[in-house]
C-alpha cells in the first residue's frame, strides 16, 4: 500500500550540464551528476530538458534496455542510429527508439546543414527538446523504432498519449514503448485551461514551457516538476500565458532487479 505524497522539484535543484553547444537540466540521477537518493520515480529513469546549438549534437554513441521518447518543443532535431532509422523530429511529432540489446545512435540540431539561411537578423534556431527514459518490461530483444505526427487538436487542452504500452490506452497511444505498465500524456494549455490528472499509482508532472496551477499544491513554473505518489486525480490548470505539460502515467516503480540494471 503506498502512502500518498506530493513531492514539489524546483527547476534550481536540477543538475546541470552546460557550455558550449549544449544546457541540459536533469530532473533525475544523470552521467556524472549522481543522487542517490534522487535516482528514478516510478519508472522514469531521466527527464532531461535540453537545448542545443545549430550545426551541434550528440555524436553516435550507444544505448541497451531502455526506452527513450523525445518530445521536442522548438526547432528540429535530426535522428539517426545503426538499424537504419533516420528522421527529423519537430514539435509534436512523437519519437519513440527501443534500445532492446544494443543501438547506437546520433541527434543532432542540423539547422546550418538544412538549406535555412542563418543572419544576423535571422540566426538559426536552437532545438529544444526533453527526452525520457523508462525501464522496459524485459531486457534484451530486437533494438527498435517509432515516430508519429500528433493530430495538434488532440494535444490543444486535452491530455494526449504521446506514448504507452498500457492496454487502457490501447486506442489512443500515439506510439508504442516496451513497457506495459507506464504511459508520457501531453496537452498544450491555454491560458486559464485545464486538465485533470489520471489516477495512478505514480504520476510524473513537468512543465518544460509556461506555468500551471498544481490543485492542492499552488505554482509550478517552467522547469517545476511534482511527482506524485497514490493521489492522482488533481487539476492541472494554466497560467496567464500557458503552458506545454508532460505527464507520465506509471502503475508499478522499480524493482531493485531494475536499481541493479541501471
Amino acid at each position: 500500500m503506498l502512502n500518498p505524497l506530493v513531492r514539489i522539484h524546483r527547476s534550481a535543484t536540477r543538475s546541470h550540464t552546460g557550455g558550449g553547444w549544449l544546457d541540459s537540466r536533469h530532473s533525475f540521477s544523470f552521467a556524472r551528476h549522481q543522487d542517490p537518493m534522487n535516482t528514478h520515480f516510478g519508472r522514469l529513469l531521466a527527464n532531461n530538458d535540453d537545448r542545443i546549438a545549430p550545426g551541434s549534437g550528440f555524436d553516435t554513441h550507444g544505448h541497451r534496455d531502455m526506452e527513450i521518447v523525445t518530445w521536442v518543443l522548438s526547432g528540429s532535431l535530426v535522428h539517426q542510429d545503426s538499424e537504419g532509422h533516420n528522421g527529423i523530429i519537430y514539435p509534436g511529432l512523437a519519437q519513440r527508439m527501443s534500445a532492446g540489446s544494443g543501438i547506437l545512435h546520433s541527434e543532432r540540431n542540423d539547422a546550418w546543414r538544412d538549406g535555412s539561411i542563418q543572419t544576423p537578423e535571422a540566426p538559426a534556431e536552437p532545438v529544444h527538446l526533453v527526452q525520457m527514459w523508462v525501464v522496459p518490461d524485459s531486457t534484451g530483444g530486437n533494438p527498435g523504432y517509432e515516430q508519429r505526427e500528433m493530430d495538434p487538436a488532440e494535444l490543444e487542452d486535452h491530455l494526449a498519449v504521446v506514448a504507452g504500452g498500457l492496454r487502457s490506452h490501447a486506442d489512443r497511444a500515439a506510439i508504442r514503448i516496451r513497457n506495459s505498465t507506464s504511459a508520457l500524456l501531453a496537452s498544450r494549455l491555454q491560458p486559464g485551461r485545464s486538465v485533470q490528472l489520471p489516477d495512478a499509482p505514480y504520476l510524473h508532472l513537468y512543465v518544460p514551457v509556461g506555468s500551471v496551477d498544481l490543485e492542492g499544491e499552488g505554482e509550478l513554473a517552467t522547469g517545476d516538476a511534482a511527482r506524485l505518489t497514490a493521489t492522482g486525480g488533481r487539476r492541472v490548470t494554466a497560467g496567464v500565458d500557458g503552458a506545454e505539460i508532460l505527464v507520465w502515467e506509471m502503475h508499478a516503480g522499480m524493482t531493485m532487479l531494475d536499481v541493479r540494471g541501471h
